[in-house]
């Protein structure tokens, strides 16, 4: 676990953020080095689909050519949704890191557990990186809608 590169992912998650989207980042890091990037685009791309992790994946494969990102880990400012912990798994990401934890959708552990069902490849996880800046950008952004 390299701490840079959740620094690297809250610095997505602020560009999100000011662009007035809900504040999460992800970077994909391969041997070191980070491979993909992303950030929340659903406001500004009309699309449910347009999450961090979804967008740093798919720039993954793309630059690496292929859909399996073995060698690869992700980090991610807030625990992966259903959606997101399946395109890890799908991507056979093996190493997930993440920020603050999401008591109502979070997938690896925080609600469900995508990355322990029997018969499914099996990333390790590891929640709580940086936790209170990832909480922090996340609560400043909700009391800004609220106001």
């Amino acid at each position: 676990m390299n701490p840079a590169y959740m620094k690297r992912a809250l610095e997505l998650a602020q560009e999100a953020f000011d662009e007035g989207e809900v504040p999460v980042g992800a970077v994909v890091v391969r041997n070191d080095e980070i491979i993909s990037e992303g950030r929340n685009r659903r406001e500004q791309n009309k699309n449910a689909l347009c999450h961090a992790e979804i967008e740093a994946i798919d720039k993954a494969c793309k630059a690496l050519g292929g859909w399996r990102l073995w060698e690869c880990e992700l980090y991610v400012t807030l625990e992966p949704c259903p959606m997101c912990a399946g395109a890890i798994v799908n991507a056979r990401i093996p190493k997930v890191y993440f920020g603050s934890y999401d008591l109502k959708n979070g997938c690896c552990g925080s609600v469900l557990d995508l990355f322990s069902l029997k018969e499914n490849f099996r990333p390790a996880c590891q929640g709580g990186i940086m936790e209170e800046e990832c909480q922090r950008l996340l609560k400043g952004f909700f009391k800004k809608l609220r106001e």
